[in-house]
């Protein structure tokens, strides 16, 4: 019978799980983001999935100079591994309207399989170019109320 210590079994495991496998915040911007006169899409603890596979994703977004909209959807890579595809609707019905959603399809490439995803465009609700930005603690802020 094989016997592992604890602290191995978790070094081995941590070895083991892919770098990509690890929650972090994604923030993407679109026209030039929030504060700019553009919007931006905070995911907090979203995963860039594996090549050819979706994930979901949940968070909020910011527009306008006070505006934050409830988001969801599902992120994508492409099989190549260059191309992420999110695919999101966001609700506030202060701002849009009650029953109304906005939907946005978010597209960023990055030029090899691994590596920052870098420029791209939003066809959607807030469209424009989009490209990721830092999750920065303004941008992660969730207001108690908002527009």
């Amino acid at each position: 019978m094989i016997r592992f210590k604890t602290p191995r079994l978790l070094l081995l495991l941590g070895l083991i799980a892919s770098a990509d496998s690890f929650a972090a915040n994604l923030c993407i911007a679109t026209a030039g983001g929030f504060g700019t006169g553009g919007t931006t899409f905070i995911a907090p603890s979203f995963s860039v999935p594996a090549e050819g596979n979706c994930v979901p994703w949940s968070g909020f977004t910011k527009t306008a100079s006070t505006v934050i909209l409830i988001t969801n959807g599902t992120g994508c890579l492409s099989t190549n591994g260059k191309k992420l595809t999110v695919s999101v609707s966001s609700a506030d019905p202060d701002y849009l309207g009650a029953g109304n959603l906005g939907s946005d399809f978010i597209e960023l490439t990055r030029s090899g399989t691994t590596g920052s995803f870098t420029s791209g465009t939003d066809q959607g609700e807030f469209g424009g170019s989009a490209a990721p930005v830092t999750c920065t603690t303004s941008l992660l802020d969730l207001k108690e109320t908002h527009d």
